[in-house]
């Protein structure tokens, strides 16, 4: 669906410098034209595409109300508009030139890409999340400049071993920021078997107040974690409920509930536009320990995730399968390799074509005066011209 998406905003000439379109407009284009299932379907993938905080690099440019990562949904399709990314055009400049092959639609009335002929390996630098029947995958997003350098090292050394690529992509980026804590080592084996589990911890800063106060400010949050999920955490665990079937609080939860009391005077969410993520933690004392307070913030909440990688992609045989990085970017280096054969080919087709028309220019040229007299005295001049 986000292929078929893209290939009709493209088909629908919506450039980064053209002028955004209504969401609706561009849904009803790919029902009508690709994808023939629910409208709320195609919008959904649409509006994903657009947002800064699931995609590390967007594809499309969405105007008006595309959801936050507090889980707030997006405004219907009939107010939104949008448009396509500077970085999507890497996903389709060369369409036209004969790359990819062209399928018949649904009811043939007009032909689909089976693939887009992507100048950088988007299934490592967007990730992709999704469960099918008997399988699932989750594949985290990387960084452009490292994906690129661990692509251009791939085919320049086609024995490149799975612990010098490594060098060129230690870890994820994810789009939410957040620091990565899982040993090196074990971000490698992770990396070579596709399977394994990384531990993402928030990124904060300890921000100094007035007489001697303090107070740790949260900017960076780990993926599937918002501010609005870390305030209901530390409300659950401040002001606990009684857990059905008891009488009363558990030994645990009062526990728990006096430690943070005991630590933790006010906790707000100063998000805003000038930062996408800005969580206070005011402390009771000054004279708290900043490391202890962190920590306990962190045992507690979701400031520390472990976020699964499950390296399932549909490679080029169309196979799902799980492979290690280096499989997956070997693969996309020998798809690009055949991509670039066919744009060249396609480009010497019209050159060859051009130079066909040219000849024949030259050979009427050359003989003008039997091209005239055939013309005045042949009753079909066409066949004797063209021979």
């Amino acid at each position: 669906v986000q292929r078929r998406i893209l290939y009709a905003m493209d088909q629908l000439r919506l450039a980064p410098d053209a002028k955004p379109r209504k969401s609706a407009a561009v849904v009803g284009d790919v029902l009508g034209k690709l994808h023939p299932h629910g409208d709320q379907s195609v919008y959904d993938a649409m509006v994903r595409m657009a947002q800064s905080f699931s995609l590390r690099y967007p594809l499309i440019d969405g105007h008006g109300n595309f959801g936050s990562r507090d889980g707030d949904g997006a405004a219907a399709m009939r107010y939104t508009e949008a448009r396509l990314t500077p970085i999507s055009r890497l996903l389709l400049d060369e369409i036209d030139m004969g790359t990819v092959d062209f399928a018949p639609n649904y009811d043939g009335s007009s032909e689909e890409p089976k693939l887009l002929p992507a100048r950088l390996p988007f299934v490592l630098l967007n990730g992709a999340s999704g469960i099918a029947v008997g399988m699932a995958t989750e594949i985290p997003s990387h960084n452009l400049n490292e994906v690129a350098e661990a692509a251009i090292a791939v085919i320049k050394q086609p024995k490149l071993t799975h612990d010098a690529l490594m060098e060129f992509i230690p870890g994820p980026d994810f789009p939410g920021g957040g620091q990565i804590i899982t040993p090196a080592v074990t971000v490698s084996e992770i990396y070579q078997s596709g399977r394994g589990s990384i531990k993402v911890r928030a990124r904060w800063k300890i921000e100094d107040l007035a007489r001697g106060q303090w107070q740790l400010v949260v900017t960076e949050l780990p993926p599937g974690t918002s501010a609005q999920k870390i305030l209901e955490e530390i409300e659950e665990l401040t002001n606990p409920k009684v857990k059905l079937g008891k009488k009363s609080l558990t030994p645990d939860q009062m526990a728990t509930k006096q430690t943070l009391l005991g630590v933790l005077d006010t906790v707000r969410d100063e998000s805003g536009r000038d930062a996408p993520v800005r969580l206070v933690f005011e402390p009771k004392s000054k004279n708290q320990d900043q490391e202890e307070f962190s920590n306990l913030l962190l045992a507690h909440t979701s400031l520390e995730n472990n976020v699964g990688v499950n390296l399932v992609m549909i490679g080029a045989d169309g196979r799902p399968r799980q492979k290690g990085v280096l499989e997956i970017l070997r693969e996309w280096t020998s798809f690009r390799f055949d991509t670039v054969t066919r744009r060249t080919q396609h480009r010497l087709g019209k050159v060859d074509d051009r130079i066909h028309i040219l000849e024949g220019r030259e050979a009427v040229l050359l003989n003008i005066d039997k091209v005239i007299k055939i013309i005045r005295e042949s009753d079909e001049p066409k066949p004797a011209l063209m021979k």
